[in-house]
């Protein structure tokens, strides 16, 4: 008899639960040696990688998959090098699990403090990306945790490749191969069952479009961490340095289109933009850049006439919306009302405007003279991420480590009783 698909993720969901008491007790030199076997085993695995992501390349062009979506689901040598870096890196972070703070005494007499542990069983939802796979899979493991990975099926390939490097490093540090599990099936109906098994998945992180993000919050019977876009902006005020502000806003949007940390909207001062916009402009469309503007912008550069739906969208391509805007108190306005609270930049010399924009800015992540792009676990020194959270419970910005732990209080005594005060 065929075994049904909610058969299959309960075994995996039941495996998992088993797996996730072995690795949360596990030694941090036992999953650091795991890192590094699945590290060496992905660099003597480049021809098979390459190999199977080929095919998913090839399928994904015959199905007609957007060019950005393409783009995101390359693994190129830097992208293998990237993966192999973040493994190490993450083997060389400190362990947060185990670890104590504010340890205090009470007037009872008792001692109270907090200690931090993992998450358990994260179930993890993801398109395109292969190289989630490996960022996901490390951090995960590094605290504590036991993970099922579902990928996109245009990724399965590449997914199954890459999970046969982790079992390798799995098995080289003696630890259950249930620590990272991939869906094999590309049966929709695995995401289903994974969002609403709470006996088995403490956590779901979904990556992938809006589409999937909004369904998973809708269904899921499980604590999802989440963002639904990466409408990021960068504010270009009347104090900046128009040079470096150009450097940073063409870094911003060109780096790499298909990134959640890509600039979507450019926000310029209206007291430096018939300086700055006409240069800025030409940069963009050598590069190939539609620009789309508003009134104002359109009186300066030649730009399609951008709508209000401009303003609310992530375009994942080499598009951008431009506005004008009087001031910083229009800026911050605009920022907070159709931004995604993901990542937002101001370019400015002044320390008042910076100082206002950062604490009035309500996004996971705020910057000053710097482009939205560095909005990345890898570039905070978190060693990979397994998500950018807009939520504010439990974790926002770059989800680490830590992120995926929690912390539990831990009380220790000597026969104090309750009604007793100490002597």
């Amino acid at each position: 008899m065929t075994e049904s698909v909610l058969d299959y993720m309960t075994r995996l969901g039941r495996a998992a639960r088993e797996a996730s008491r072995v690795i949360g007790r596990a030694s941090t030199a036992q999953k650091n040696r795991a890192l590094q076997a699945a590290a060496n085993a992905l660099d003597a695995a480049r021809a098979e990688l390459t190999a199977a992501n080929e095919l998913d390349l090839a399928a994904g062009r015959a199905n007609g998959l957007e060019p950005a979506l393409l783009e995101r689901l390359a693994l190129t040598p830097d992208r293998i090098d990237g993966m192999i870096v973040g493994l190490r890196q993450v083997a060389a972070l400190p362990d947060p699990v185990g670890a104590i703070r504010d340890m205090s005494f009470r007037p009872s007499g008792i001692q109270v403090g907090k200690m931090r542990v993992p998450l358990g069983v994260i179930g993890i939802i993801y398109e395109s990306r292969p190289n989630v796979t490996i960022d996901a899979a490390s951090l995960c493991l590094k605290s504590g945790n036991a993970t099922i990975l579902r990928g996109g099926s245009e990724a399965i390939h590449s997914n199954r490749a890459i999970a046969a490097c982790i079992q390798r490093g799995l098995a080289e540090a003696e630890l259950p191969a249930a620590v990272v599990q991939v869906v094999e099936t590309t049966d929709r109906a695995a995401v289903g069952a994974l969002i609403t098994m709470p006996e088995y998945v403490d956590v779901i992180v979904p990556r992938g479009g809006r589409g999937l993000i909004e369904r998973v919050s809708r269904d899921a019977r499980v604590p999802v961490i989440k963002h639904l876009d990466g409408i990021c902006h960068v504010y270009v005020s009347a104090h900046a340095d128009l040079p470096k502000a150009q450097r940073i806003a063409f870094n911003a949007k060109t780096y790499r289109y298909g990134i959640c940390g890509a600039m979507e909207t450019l926000l310029v001062d209206q007291a430096v933009a018939g300086d700055f916009l006409p240069s800025m402009a030409a940069q963009f469309r050598e590069k190939g850049v539609e620009l789309r503007g508003c009134e104002r912008t359109r009186a300066i550069i030649d730009a399609v006439a951008a709508t209000e739906e401009d303003w609310n969208t992530e375009y994942l391509a080499p598009v951008l919306s431009i506005r004008v805007v009087d001031g910083l108190d229009q800026a911050i306005e605009h920022i907070n009302q159709y931004g995604s609270h993901h990542t937002d930049s101001i370019v400015s010399e002044n320390v008042g405007d910076t100082r206002r924009f950062v604490a009035e800015v309500d996004s996971a992540s705020v910057m000053i003279n710097t482009p939205t792009c560095f909005a990345d676990g890898f570039e905070y020194g978190l060693g990979a991420e397994i998500g950018i959270s807009t939520d504010k419970l439990h974790a926002r910005g770059p989800v680490g480590l830590e992120g995926l732990t929690c912390e539990k209080y831990i009380v220790v005594g000597d026969g104090q009783l309750r009604g007793q005060a100490s002597v």
